[in-house]
């Protein structure tokens, strides 16, 4: 196939665009900077522009739409024009062109109002109760590219959870370089289970996402490893992976509530660009449980996860030894 793969410049989009590139696919890539991936196609430019937009289309059997403004803080304009403009933008200049597949990567915090979810299913994106900024665009986006599928043109929004791995910078590196500098604390007793996703069987999600999209179609499906697991266990694997120490300072959930409140008005007071240290919504995030049934994706996908924790672990220890 002829695909189109935004945000290939992040772990996952470059995961995607690779893995496309090396069954043999055409791939062409659309990032505001370069991605450096030899064998694809690049353009320079940004999913709220479409002009750009419609050049990386042009051509193209299919897109896989992973670029998105990713933060906890933020005016909500750039989210907007980013999540919402950019994938209205991207919907439109591809049916236009003629393609015929479309995987909108979202993420389960569309669907997620902040009480614990244990084994929950795919529920419908709610832009009214998402949790802050980012996952009240990435709804708005769902629902619309889910609104677009028809004959024709068959969209599958897919919501990997928590995808971490060697080369890292969202989760993992920011997780290390807390506990590096002694600011990571476990909020409330560590115990609630929460489910993560290594990011090859993210990658190889996306791709069934993409063979099957016929099939799939007009669905939303949660993509995870399927390996519930202590929230204070996985930060500490995560920690003793990368040779720093892992949390040991407990701080009550009420308590990292409150302060992610406080700190969000600081930051948005002081227009900071920074990730803050904490918010309601990651307060809620390490305290709560949230893990999810998978038979339904597995199902659809004929897809399941060939990289399981324990190897995952022991891959990312290894990416960090070879790491000054």
């Amino acid at each position: 196939m002829r695909v189109l793969v935004t945000g290939a410049s992040g772990l996952l989009g470059s995961g995607v665009a690779t893995a496309l590139r090396d069954r043999g696919d055409d791939v062409t890539v659309l990032q505001r900077r370069s991605a450096a991936l030899g064998g694809v196609r690049e353009v320079l430019g940004d999913v709220a522009d479409p002009d750009a937009v419609r050049a990386a289309v042009f051509g193209q059997d299919a897109v896989v739409h992973l670029a998105a403004k990713v933060s906890m803080t933020g005016p909500w304009r750039d989210f907007a024009a980013t999540n919402i403009g950019g994938t209205a933008n991207l919907l439109e200049a591809s049916r236009s062109a003629g393609v015929g597949r479309f995987v909108q990567v979202s993420s389960p915090s569309v669907a997620h109002g902040g009480a614990s979810l244990q084994g929950a299913a795919a529920e419908p994106a709610a832009p009214g109760s998402a949790r802050g900024r980012y996952a009240r665009s990435k709804a708005t986006a769902e629902l619309a590219a889910l609104g677009a599928d028809g004959p024709g043109f068959a969209v599958v929004a897919v919501r990997p959870h928590l995808v971490w791995g060697p080369g890292d910078t969202q989760l993992v590196g920011r997780i290390v370089e807390r506990a590096r500098t002694g600011r990571l604390a476990i909020v409330g007793d560590g115990t609630a289970l929460i489910d993560t996703t290594y990011v090859d069987n993210a990658v190889e999600a996306l791709v069934a996402a993409l063979d099957r999209a016929a099939a799939a179609h007009g669905q939303a499906l949660v993509v995870t490893n399927g390996e519930p697991r202590p929230v204070g266990e996985v930060l500490t694997r995560l920690c003793l992976a990368a040779g720093v120490e892992p949390p040991q300072r407990h701080v009550p959930f009420r308590v990292a509530r409150a302060a992610g409140a406080l700190v969000e008005l600081a930051w948005s007071a002081s227009r900071r660009s920074a990730e803050p240290p904490m918010t309601r919504f990651l307060a809620e995030q390490l305290a709560t449980a949230h893990w999810f049934d998978q038979r339904r994706t597995r199902e659809v996908l004929g897809w399941s996860p060939r990289v399981g924790l324990a190897e995952g672990f022991a891959r990312l220890a290894a990416w960090y030894a070879t790491r000054p």
